[in-house]
């Protein structure tokens, strides 16, 4: 079949396919005990919430990536659902480890809450009579379940294919001339073959990957195991790898062994375990795969009806090292095993899953040590199995042309050094630092981690920040989101039957055209706000350089500004607090004819300017933005200490950070002429020097928040000048002339129509405000 595939495939169609992520993990406090504060309410109803759920108990969050066609793309989600969930549980912490961290006695375990219906009420009798059955510790263990299907072009192509097509039907279906039914078994048939060699296969996976191989006293007592203390209050037994794959961990009372030859074979075989009570559901049956339909409400009908949608791997530990629960060489690993699991030929030997699972509790309570497993019935060393196997894929690898070579490579040193297993590892870190200590600190790690990039949504840092922003915010309610165009910033929001197309995280339905328009007109914003007796900024217009020539010298040496009459972010803006000479004045006026056949030259108004946004008739935030400027040492020049600043990770380009970088351009460098100084000038120790008049956060500001200090009158001003122009969501630019005295000069000097929210949610100091929730509230999502 390899050299069928060969011919047939290029790589990049072999590795497409459909990737995603479950990850459960308990919510802990400061002394590793798990919470017993319920699910945080922002992430509203847990049955809807696509993304972010709980498993059994309230202090048990699972979080749930949508498909991916990329691992890399389900790795960084999976990371980015850590980063929301971790800045949501206040000052707990989510526990990196499979096996619980100190758990109570049952009656103390919360078990989750739903909602008052049908549905809610359902789920939580089912969550009462697993704590019934198997106790509620064992309920709390966690781990990474991973849904996979290859790429349905994948399957048509293979379908297409008489070659294939005789491979896979071997079972024929009882009308061949029903299309639809023939490729619905061919289809059925390779995700039952994968099924059946995973199954088979397991036990290596949970040598890789498994890293439970210790619990806590207060987990031990659910243990059969003959185990010893480690550390304080830690315990294992010598080779553990996997308490969570073992008899331990989370299985049935009695192994069942469903069958895999057809779907309607599996279909029978559940409702057989149902019918004789060994279990109450189909989500009750512990195995390492299973078999998911397209409807998982209606799971046996629609197994039945529609056939295989995916599958889904059990058997994989939280990752202690991966703050998501899962590394990147591990799901590349994972893409080339799926393929060995599709090609390598299968036994006729009866008895293999009863061997499968006799493996798989082998390698999970002594994988460590060098262990006999069975193949065929026949006895092998786990090393000489486990190198047959890595060879194998290999040379899958290397004859498709996958190249994850290095990854199985590495895999081949874990297999000839045990020492390398993540089970291994962290045994070793528990020895020094206690089981509870050595979780809680990498625990930490992570939660720093996530804070850090509390400004970012992982996998989209291309993306406009304040778009960012929104997506976490609608993401965190399960509202779900479609990135419709990356390059436009332009993305979907859709929750039950309501749909949002957003462009730059505030250009929405809620505003209409002409609103944009008045605001993006600078003359025709001054009238609107004129006539609605909101004071402005004194001008003209001005549409010529001749036209400049007959008016400059009533401005020579006045307090003034000069700026395109449609522009944004501070574009072509050049302003003279102190007056300008003729050359200054019309080197301005160049510069803002540059972005516009008008420009507009104004009075300038004394005071600071501080931006006001408006969402929806309230003010949402207020920044004072000052301009960009850098603080001298005595020795280095003004293009130097931009140079330093500029390396500040909270400053980048096209607003995916908190901050821009400051730009010496041609505006910067004709203000500092109008200070007599230029780029290399070198500035006196701890000497402030202001690159340029405006003090956009586009242009290198830096931002403070002044939302709590700004008198209730200029609030107000601010929301009816946000009204008169008929904006949902504006940002206010005002001078105020001392912010504190409500009787102060004041002017609207510009309303904007694309305000961006990340200055107000990350401001350079002050508090961060949480815009993204209040333009879903616009929305009418909240």
């Amino acid at each position: 079949m390899l050299n069928k595939l060969k011919k047939v495939f290029t790589a990049y169609e072999l590795l497409r396919g459909n990737y995603g992520i479950e990850r459960e993990s308990l919510r802990v406090n400061k002394d590793g005990e798990i919470s017993l504060n319920s699910h945080p309410t922002v992430f509203g109803d847990k049955i809807k919430n696509p993304s972010i759920t709980t498993d059994f108990s309230e202090s048990q969050i699972e979080v749930i990536t949508p498909p991916f066609k990329k691992v890399e793309e389900v790795f960084s989600f999976t990371n980015a659902l850590y980063d929301i969930v971790s800045m949501e549980i206040g000052d707990e912490y989510l526990w990196p480890q499979s096996m619980p961290s100190i758990v109570p006695e049952d009656s103390k375990i919360p078990i989750a809450e739903y909602e008052d219906d049908n549905q809610g009420k359902d789920a939580r009798i089912y969550r009462e009579k697993l704590i019934k059955k198997y106790g509620g510790k064992k309920q709390l263990i966690c781990g990474i379940h991973y849904n996979f299907s290859f790429s349905e072009e994948f399957i048509e192509k293979l379908y297409r294919n008489e070659i294939f097509k005789s491979e896979f039907l071997h079972n024929k279906c009882i009308d061949q001339d029903e299309k639809d039914l023939e490729y619905k078994t061919f289809k059925n048939n390779i995700y039952l073959k994968v099924s059946r060699n995973y199954l088979r296969y397991r036990w290596l996976i949970i040598y890789l990957m498994g890293a439970s191989g210790i619990v806590h006293e207060s987990y031990k007592c659910g243990c059969k195991s003959s185990v010893e203390e480690i550390a304080k209050s830690s315990f294992t037994n010598e080779g553990a790898l996997s308490y969570r794959n073992s008899e331990c961990g989370y299985k049935n009372k009695v192994d069942l062994f469903p069958s895999y030859n057809s779907v309607e074979e599996y279909v029978e075989s559940l409702k057989k375990f149902i019918n004789d009570e060994v279990i109450n559901s189909h989500k009750e049956l512990y195995s390492s795969v299973r078999l998911k339909p397209a409807d998982v409400k209606d799971f046996s009908d629609s197994l039945l009806k529609d056939g295989i949608k995916y599958l889904e791997y059990r058997s994989i530990d939280i990752n202690p090292f991966e703050k998501g629960g899962i590394s990147l060489e591990d799901l590349y690993f994972l893409q080339v095993f799926n393929l060995f699991l599709l090609i390598d030929e299968e036994s006729d030997y009866e008895r293999w899953q009863e061997d499968a699972t006799e493996n798989q509790n082998i390698i999970s309570k002594f994988g460590q040590k060098s262990v006999m497993l069975k193949k065929d019935g026949k006895s092998i060393s786990k090393e000489e199995w486990a190198l047959e196997i890595l060879q194998n894929i290999k040379r899958i690898n290397n004859e498709l042309n996958l190249e994850k070579e290095d990854i199985i490579d590495t895999m081949i040193k874990k297999v000839n050094n045990y020492k390398l297993t993540y089970a291994y590892r962290i045994e070793k870190i528990v020895k020094e630092q206690g089981y509870i200590n050595a979780h809680l600190n990498l625990a930490k790690k992570y939660k720093e981690n996530a804070y850090n990039n509390r400004f970012k949504l992982e996998g989209y840092e291309e993306l406009e920040l304040s778009t960012q922003i929104l997506m976490k915010e609608a993401i965190k309610r399960g509202i779900s989101v479609e990135v419709v165009d990356k390059a436009e910033n332009f993305i979907c929001l859709k929750k039950d039957d309501k749909v949002e197309y957003v462009k730059q995280a505030t250009k929405t339905s809620k505003d209409n055209y002409i609103t944009i328009l008045i605001m993006e007109n600078k003359s025709v914003t001054k009238k609107i706000l004129k006539d609605n007796n909101i004071i402005v900024p004194n001008g003209i217009e001005v549409n010529s350089l001749y036209e400049v020539s007959n008016i400059i010298k009533d401005f020579v040496h006045k307090p003034i500004v000069i700026k395109p009459k449609s522009t944004n972010f501070g574009t072509g803006i050049s302003i003279f607090s102190e007056g300008a000479d003729e050359d200054s004045i019309i080197q301005a006026f160049k510069i803002a004819f540059k972005y516009d056949n008008t420009v507009l030259i104004e009075e300038f108004i004394k005071g600071k300017e501080y931006r006001f946004l408006v969402t929806d008739d309230k003010v949402a935030g207020i920044l004072c933005r000052i301009p960009a400027n850098v603080k001298g040492d005595g020795k280095k020049t003004i293009k130097e200490l931009v140079e330093i600043k500029n390396q500040d990770s909270l400053r980048g380009y096209h607003y995916v950070t908190p901050l821009e970088k400051i730009n010496l351009d041609e505006n910067a460098a004709l203000f500092l002429k109008q200070q007599n100084k230029d780029f290399n000038y070198i500035p006196k120790k701890d000497e402030i020097v202001y690159l340029r008049e405006n003090s956009n956060i586009s242009t290198g500001g830096d931002s403070i928040d002044y939302t709590e200090c700004i008198p209730e009158k200029f609030k107000e001003i601010a929301v009816k000048s946000a009204r008169a122009a008929g904006a949902k969501i504006c940002g206010v630019d005002m001078i105020l002339e001392n912010y504190r005295d409500e009787n102060t000069n004041y002017a609207i000097i510009e309303l904007n129509f694309n305000p961006a929210i990340h200055i107000h949610c990350y401001p350079f100091k002050g508090t961060e405000r949480k815009i993204g929730e209040d333009v879903l509230r616009v929305l009418g999502f909240i």
